[in-house]
């Protein structure tokens, strides 16, 4: 990898930083992210051909705030700062940067004030998303002001000579319409680098680094029936062949026929020498009156673990246990390579005990969605598979808010593929990311058949996104939603009522728990 063609990524916990790499890997170019702290070590040993300072929670000013020392400023290489970023920039350039006097959060109009290879063709008065504190209220002479917006007086500035620029939006983010733009602008007009990276080079490199960590030892695969696992498994034959052993558990929370259904496939579609184990009792038990979204996930995750021990029991013993975990996973669960706050656990993430005798393979670890299903593709995954809706670990568990039981799993396992087939039928299933069903711990009275009814209420969950990490509420039509929450009533015994969620994302996640 010519690390001189490369994006240095620097996080400063921002829940957004992964959407730098991945807008920089949409425009080809290869990027890694390093925690703050370690960014002066990477830059002396390899120098990249560019540098991004990424947002973050804290204040400059804050005594522990993170930082980096002045040296990345000096270093000849382009940077460009991100909300946080900027203010880093401004502080570690004798700028002044005091609170804002109120928290900016959302829309603004970017005004452009004045020429500048940032923002060359870049729409004025487009929308930029902020989300900060802080602002800037003086800086040297060698910097410029090229936009604004009403409450942000040095929205751009940057000092081409120096080629440090900072911004302070966030153009990561969809909601900044010309987003791509100014990182492209950042990529090829100032820092001059070239569009070499794609997912075929991705495959490539995560072959050969697979192979040379594995040698003769084998591999067990956590296959959940999802498109990462999936996608994992094939990379993985790819690689080692049959020293991969993916390892499928039914946990009595799959969708409706999910497990027989996935089995076949994976024997027989996709050629994968895949091992079942039927583990439903034991994940029911494990739940039993457990209420808290939180130790669901961790029960889950150790469960799983368990049972991936006792599989090891029949197969041999292996050195290396792999999952198909993706970024958005990881920055939701716990702090990685900067000061992020955790929102939840996942189970393969946050749900993993502390110490395990095998050693991690996690080659999506840093991949969005979108980013693996295109590595789908790429290896022969067939279309309809490669679309398929994401569907969490810990399975209907955590569409179930409270305590979880048979009957309830039951109810929901047939409203949801009510649900699904609805979608498919009104051609819309492919048009949105994620589409679920959410069984309440709530009863309502009903009348159905002149009888009075006492039973559970619903929950319609239908969301756009591009990558997970932002959501918005599918407008579905009237006559869809119709004929779903007539079927539900009348077709599933214990639900007499259905509502449709138009909640986003932030300020709700995706699931509900």
């Amino acid at each position: 990898m010519d690390t001189g063609n490369s994006v240095l990524i620097l996080d400063f916990g921002s829940q957004y930083t992964q959407l730098i790499a991945r807008r920089v890997r949409e425009l080809n170019v290869y990027s890694e992210i390093y925690p703050f702290h370690k960014g002066l070590e990477r830059i002396s040993t390899s120098p990249p051909g560019a540098i991004i300072l990424s947002g973050g929670p804290s204040s400059v000013y804050d005594t522990d705030s993170p930082r980096v020392g002045r040296e990345i400023l000096h270093s000849g290489i382009p940077v460009l700062g991100i909300c946080y970023g900027l203010q880093l920039i401004a502080y570690l350039s004798n700028m002044i940067v005091e609170p804002a006097g109120g928290r900016e959060y959302g829309f603004a109009k970017l005004e452009i004030l004045k020429k500048s290879q940032l923002l060359e063709g870049v729409v004025n008065q487009s929308n930029v998303w902020m989300s900060h504190g802080d602002k800037i209220t003086g800086f040297p002479e060698d910097f410029s002001i090229t936009a604004r917006t009403q409450n942000s007086e040095m929205a751009v500035i940057e000092s081409p000579k120096r080629k440090i620029f900072g911004v302070q939006f966030h153009p990561e983010v969809v909601h900044t319409d010309q987003g791509k733009k100014i990182i492209h602008n950042f990529l090829f007009a100032v820092a001059r680098l070239k569009p070499d990276w794609n997912m075929e080079n991705f495959i490539k490199s995560s072959v050969e680094k697979i192979r040379t960590a594995v040698g003769d030892e084998r591999v067990m695969l956590a296959l959940s029936g999802g498109v990462d696992s999936t996608v994992l498994a094939l990379l993985l034959k790819k690689a080692i062949g049959d020293q991969s052993i993916p390892v499928f558990i039914d946990n009595g929370l799959l969708r409706k026929n999910e497990f027989p259904r996935l089995m076949d496939r994976f024997k027989n579609q996709l050629g994968l020498n895949v091992m079942g184990i039927e583990a439903s009792d034991r994940f029911l038990d494990n739940l039993k009156e457990v209420r808290s979204p939180e130790k669901k996930r961790k029960i889950i995750g150790k469960t799983f673990i368990e049972v991936f021990c006792s599989a090891e029991e029949k197969i041999g013993k292996v050195k290396f246990f792999a999952q198909g975990t993706l970024y958005p996973d990881v920055i939701e669960s716990v702090s990685v390579k900067g000061p992020s706050a955790t929102i939840k656990s996942h189970h393969n993430v946050g749900g993993l005990p502390e110490k395990m005798h095998w050693k991690l393979i996690e080659p999506f670890r840093e991949l969005f969605k979108d980013e693996v299903r295109e590595i789908g593709r790429e290896l022969g995954l067939e279309e309809e598979f490669v679309m398929r809706h994401p569907f969490p670990g810990p399975g209907l568990a955590v569409r179930i808010p409270g305590s979880v039981t048979r009957e309830q799993l039951d109810k929901l396992r047939e409203a949801d593929a009510i649900l699904i087939e609805e979608l498919k039928n009104f051609n819309i299933y492919d048009k949105i990311w994620q589409a679920f069903v959410v069984l309440l711990p709530v009863k309502t009275v009903g009348v159905m058949g002149d009888i009075r009814t006492y039973e559970n209420a619903a929950i319609i969950r239908m969301v756009e996104s591009v990558d997970g990490m932002t959501a918005d509420w599918y407008p579905a039509e009237p006559a869809f939603l119709k004929k779903v929450a007539n079927r539900i009533v009348n077709e599933v015994k214990g639900i007499n009522r259905v509502a449709y969620d138009l909640t986003s994302k932030p300020p709700g996640t995706i699931e509900w728990e």
